[in-house]
């Protein structure tokens, strides 16, 4: 194929175990998946849930051992963490039922959902989207992916960030409101999901703002961790 010009190098995760990498195809986020995260953000119950996207290349991948640098975004003075649970799917497919929905995950990883959160707010306020907000340059902090069949009890593991050695979010994925079939599900009746596409689960409470020179430490139980330093 003859292009214009040399297209973007095309966006990746390392995986656990090996030197191969994930290709990234996109990047869905559950928004409001904790019942204490929708607390804090002013919502309760378990309403329907709703996605937004962030562009592949937001990915931030951080080897297990290594520090990752993330620049600290302009336009705001409010970046937020959101620690979650990602699922890398590796089987495409519409209309999944939820009964088969587990058999399209390839593997799991920590993740981190960065946000301007004054820039949410004002776009909530007017009525806008959230794309300036959720969808900027590195916003997507990402450890390795781990093959699916390598990991036990993911939906019952201990998730958590620290910032600068202080514990911020502590809770658990057996608390998610939809759990991670139900999401690929109602997921797949909006779009056509293909091998390669990551999907951050949503973040529990305890979501605060981060300021240049921070260390944010993400784990969950059974999984690399992920270090990144804000810059």
């Amino acid at each position: 194929m003859d292009y214009l010009f040399p297209p973007v190098q095309q966006a990746a995760v390392p995986i656990a175990g090996g030197t191969a990498y994930f290709p990234v195809h996109r990047i869905y986020c559950v928004g409001r998946n904790y019942v204490e995260h929708a607390k804090e953000m002013g919502w309760s119950g378990r309403e329907p849930p709703f996605f937004f996207m962030k562009p592949a290349d937001a990915v931030l991948p951080v080897k297990q051992g290594s520090v990752g640098e993330m620049p600290y975004p302009p336009m705001t003075v409010n970046l937020h963490h959101e620690v979650e649970l990602v699922v890398a799917i590796g089987k495409g497919g519409k209309s999944i039922r939820t009964e088969d929905a587990l058999s399209h995950i390839w593997g799991y990883a920590v993740g981190l959902d960065m946000t301007r959160r004054d820039l949410q707010a004002e776009a909530k306020d007017q009525g806008r989207p959230w794309c300036t907000s959720k969808g900027f340059d590195f916003s997507a902090p990402i450890g390795q992916i781990h093959r699916a069949d390598t990991v036990q009890g993911i939906e019952q593991a201990h998730i958590r960030l620290d910032v600068n050695g202080l514990v911020r979010q502590n809770s658990d994925t057996s608390k998610l409101i939809w759990s991670l079939a139900e999401v690929i599900a109602c997921l797949s009746e909006l779009y056509t999901l293909q091998p390669g596409d990551l999907i951050y689960t949503g973040t529990p409470e305890g979501v605060a703002a981060v300021q240049r020179g921070d260390l944010l430490e993400a784990s969950i139980t059974g999984l690399s961790d992920l270090k990144i330093k804000m810059v």
